[in-house]
């Protein structure tokens, strides 16, 4: 084995562009920093371009500790799209409000780097790693507005996170006490028949908590409401859908990989936490009208829908959990470009009164953000629609039929606060002058492709679903 670098090619591409936006960022004054967001958009661009140059060697890296696979490769666009979108948001975002672009843009990339290495991990270090990566440039990200509540957002975010790093590296720890090593494919070699000893029971459960914060999954959610609602929508948009993906990606990876042995033991702590997840994050999201803090309860539930897939414990459910990702991905980036737009400056109409009429003022946004919303609720025609069928359809064929009905009436609820915006848009008055909103011909484009995407994988959901059909071939 060797360091074999094209393993790690688009990750190397990205850290490489972060650090050339740092020195860039050096010597640029605040205002003056806008080819920032163009060096960090062609380093993204390049690193999704060289996921598509075929290996040309070994498919692993560094010893063994990180793999190129389909799941990687697909893992990997799904994040630089993410990251892409973010971005784009964060470039107006941050010229509107006067903030630096240099810096948020590093911080970015390198966030990404962390979610990259985390699905293509072969290593519970590498694993850390990632998660660490990613986690210390998010709590930086979290408080970029230096004060009030995206201070108040950062250190909550910081000091819960650091909780869970601790119950992730005793879990670790523990793996590594029973069977000698943190690579996966010996971990799993020493789990192969082997019974499930007290170690590996409370390793199991330490990895859950650690892995169940970085997802917001219920009850380790606790963080998600106050930091989404106190940090920069941009941001807000990259924890809800970077972060709680590659969670998602690199523990789907260790349970499938790895832990398949312990099935029997990590199924019944995934069905209660995926239960409570999609009834308390819908029920929790009646009640708000923030709509920052009504889509992260939403986030919360929808965590739980993907739970539900990691829980079957079949390829289908695997497959299911990918799909419902990008899909995740088109309509809740989608959601929060139009929240950011309608915002104005300093998010001053984020309560949901200010959206009274603004279909009717702003029709493209309100259009957009009705499609966005109907998709989370899981209405046919959408790709949210199509990823709960699949996902549901796995929790089936587990014959795990009553979380299903479970899942069903809580997504059921949840139609009722999707649909308060939309009436709110197109059946209320506005109140007052409604002002004027330019909308720049990229962000344009951008909220066009995500609501494409999502009509599209809604109706035609079949080449979606056989390239995650088979990037979950694990």
């Amino acid at each position: 084995m060797s360091l074999n670098y094209s393993v790690l090619l688009p990750e190397t591409i990205l850290a490489l562009t972060g650090v050339l936006v740092m020195l860039y960022s050096a010597f640029r004054p605040l205002g003056r920093d806008q080819a920032a967001a163009w060096l960090g958009s062609a380093g993204l661009a390049a690193a999704a371009g060289a996921i598509f140059i075929p290996a040309a060697g070994p498919t692993e890296g560094f010893f063994g500790m990180v793999v190129r696979d389909p799941f990687a490769d697909f893992s990997r666009l799904l994040f630089l799209f993410a990251a892409g979108a973010v971005l784009l948001l964060a470039s107006s975002y941050l010229g509107r409000d006067d903030l630096g672009r240099g810096d948020f843009t590093a911080l970015l990339l390198f966030s990404t780097v962390g979610m990259c290495l985390m699905a293509a991990s072969a290593d519970l270090m590498m694993t850390f790693l990632g998660i660490e990566l990613l986690s210390i440039s998010s709590y930086v990200l979290a408080g970029y507005r230096r004060g009030g509540r995206s201070a108040e957002s950062a250190w909550k975010y910081f000091i819960l996170g650091a909780f869970s790093t601790a119950f992730l590296l005793y879990g670790i720890a523990f793996i590594y006490g029973v069977t000698g090593s943190t690579r996966y494919a010996q971990i799993a070699a020493a789990l192969d028949g082997a019974d499930a000893s007290l170690a590996l029971l409370l390793a199991l459960v330490l990895l859950v908590v650690g892995f169940g914060f970085k997802a917001a999954l219920v009850p380790f959610h606790v963080w998600t409401p106050d930091v989404y609602e106190g940090a920069p929508i941009p941001v807000t948009a990259l924890l809800a859908v970077g972060s709680k993906a590659a969670a998602f990606l690199a523990f789907l990876r260790l349970l499938e990989q790895v832990l398949p042995e312990l099935a029997p033991q990590w199924q019944p702590l995934l069905w209660a936490s995926a239960a409570l997840t999609m009834i308390l994050g819908n029920l929790a999201a009646l009640t708000q009208t923030n709509i920052k803090r009504m889509l992260a309860y939403s986030s919360i539930a929808h965590a739980g829908y993907l739970l539900v897939g990691v829980t079957a414990h079949n390829q289908t459910g695997s497959g299911a959990v990918l799909f419902y990702l990008a899909a995740y991905a088109l309509m809740t980036l989608g959601a929060f470009s139009v929240v950011q737009i309608l915002g104005r400056k300093e998010e001053r109409l984020v309560e949901l009164d200010d959206y009274r009429g603004a279909g009717y003022h702003h029709p493209f946004l309100g259009i957009s953000l009705a499609v966005f919303l109907i998709s989370m609720a899981g209405i046919p025609a959408t790709a949210g629609f199509m990823g709960k069928f699949f996902l549901f359809s796995a929790a089936v064929r587990g014959e795990m039929f009553l979380l299903v009905v479970l899942g069903l009436l809580a997504s059921a609820a949840g139609v009722y606060y999707y649909l308060r915006v939309i009436v709110l848009m197109f059946m209320h008055e506005y109140e007052g002058e409604p002002a004027e909103i330019a909308v720049s011909l990229p962000v344009r484009i951008t909220l066009t492709v995500m609501l494409i995407g999502t009509l599209w994988f809604g109706l035609f959901p079949g080449l979606l679903l056989d390239w995650v059909t088979e990037a979950t071939r694990f």
